[in-house]
């Protein structure tokens, strides 16, 4: 099986390019979810979130309240730092497990698994992760980054007409993630998504063609 990192900063696009991707048969382990599941009443984080930020990130049924949580954390690097150091070890052990446990899984199959309607014959894994890093490379054994990217200033205008974020806000969740230069850096392969939707579309279909070259090599 290819096991790919898909990484890019807030508003460039990767889900989107996930979702496209699962729809040619890949398989997507999305960091995303799995922190939603880890802060969730009975997961992981959960109590450990509480316990640092208090109960005023919670609403009314008890659930943490991501928004909240995320005004407080992208507010001030001290609390972002700590909901970092109690939530990433946690999503990322959980992301291992989850991608070790594809490897058993026969390539043939894995379109279906990713509930795609490609071909699903490349055995192509996308773990989504947003804050990618070198060490995820070692320690997940990607066989290729790939980056989707686009101008800050497209990523903040979809942030605040599409998400709903005042461009204080989403200017502060971008400066709180690694630059352009870093991600790029990383990338074996750059999807950019600052154009039309037909454009990125033209571009997965390329990607997804390297990808099944990269599968076929030893």
């Amino acid at each position: 099986m290819l096991r790919i990192g898909l990484t890019g900063g807030i508003g460039a696009g990767k889900s989107t390019v996930a979702a496209m991707l699962a729809r040619r048969g890949a398989v997507v382990v999305d960091a995303d979810e799995i922190a939603r599941e880890v802060v969730a009443p009975g997961g992981p984080a959960y109590e450990a979130v509480v316990a640092r930020f208090g109960a005023g990130v919670l609403g009314p049924d008890g659930a943490i309240d991501r928004p909240a949580l995320a005004r407080v954390a992208f507010s001030d690097a001290a609390a972002l730092a700590d909901l970092n150091a109690i939530t990433h070890p946690v999503i990322g052990a959980v992301l291992l497990e989850r991608l070790v446990s594809l490897d058993s899984v026969a390539p043939g199959r894995l379109g279906s698994a990713g509930g795609g309607d490609g071909d699903g014959g490349t055995g192509v894994v996308a773990a989504v992760i947003p804050l990618l890093g070198p060490a995820h490379v070692d320690s997940l054994r990607l066989r290729a980054v790939v980056v989707v990217d686009c101008p800050i200033g497209v990523a903040v205008r979809r942030l605040v007409e599409g998400r709903g974020m005042t461009e204080e806000d989403a200017m502060a969740r971008v400066a709180a993630q690694p630059s352009r230069e870093e991600r790029n850096a990383l990338a074996d392969y750059v999807v950019d998504n600052s154009s039309s939707s037909e454009d990125l579309a033209a571009q997965v279909d390329a990607l997804w063609a390297w990808l099944h070259t990269l599968s076929a090599q030893p």
